[in-house]
């Protein structure tokens, strides 16, 4: 799979692959961060190009999201931080603009993994190496939402959130509100929210659903691996999709 928002670098990519590597299918190509999570989910593809600077999400933040079987070849212009640390983590990449004969070698690397069954690189290992590198910075997350239940608009902690689901063009967040579960409605695309919300805390667990981790109480598994997580006093139970189960296989 790729995903690019530079049309004629997927253009060149697909067109190369095809060449290069026949046996290799493009199941699907995305253009911004939030469409390849969900791309990624409904193809579950062995490997993915992701380049770094992607609108609403970055190709670093959907590589910490998926499945760590997924084998990830990073795409990106030059950036200092970002290459020092893909070299010493040994990881795939291809700088911009993209040449045949490193695309080449990207891959023979990858023919070689897949045929020996390899386990894909270390992304996490990789990400971190970049965290590390990346001048500091103040992280700023949201601590605060306004939402909207009818007419009255209320002021909700980050902290009271057990979920927020996506619903059309809004966001249902839902809370606990006097021992019951309360639901209010903000004007924003789950994509654009998860950008301002701690990662840590966080978690997407579905293309239309992130959870406050704090309020997990547990998961279950059925005879399908299907995995449901379930709320600290609460009756939802909300559905993993199978992108984001790697989160939960310590639990």
């Amino acid at each position: 799979m790729l995903a690019d928002d530079e049309q004629n670098l997927t253009d060149y990519l697909k067109h190369r692959l095809s060449q290069m590597w026949p046996d290799l299918e493009v199941v699907a190509s995305a253009v911004h961060g939030p469409e390849a999570l969900r791309l990624i989910d409904d193809h579950a593809p062995e490997v993915v190009f992701l380049d770094i600077k992607m609108p609403g999400l970055t190709g670093l933040e959907v590589a910490g999201r998926i499945d760590p079987k997924t084998h990830v070849v990073f795409v990106t212009a030059y950036d200092q931080y970002a290459v020092d640390a893909f070299d010493r983590q040994a990881a795939d990449y291809l700088l911009k603009p993209v040449t045949d004969d490193r695309l080449q070698r990207t891959i023979a690397r990858l023919q070689d993994r897949l045929a020996k069954k390899e386990a894909p690189q270390d992304v996490a290992a990789i990400l971190a190496s970049i965290a590390k590198a990346l001048p500091s910075t103040k992280s700023r997350y949201l601590r605060w939402i306004r939402a909207s239940v009818g007419e009255l608009t209320k002021q909700i902690a980050v902290d009271d959130v057990l979920y927020f689901q996506a619903l059309d063009k809004y966001v249902s967040v839902y809370t606990k509100d006097g021992g019951r579960e309360s639901e209010s409605l903000i004007r924003t695309s789950l994509s654009e929210l998860i950008e301002q919300l701690d990662p840590d805390r966080f978690w997407q667990i579905h293309r239309s659903t992130v959870v406050n981790v704090e309020r997990i109480a547990g998961t279950t598994r059925d005879v399908m691996g299907r995995t449901t997580v379930k709320l600290k006093d609460a009756k939802a139970e909300l559905q993993v999709s199978r992108a984001y189960s790697h989160l939960f296989k310590q639990m």
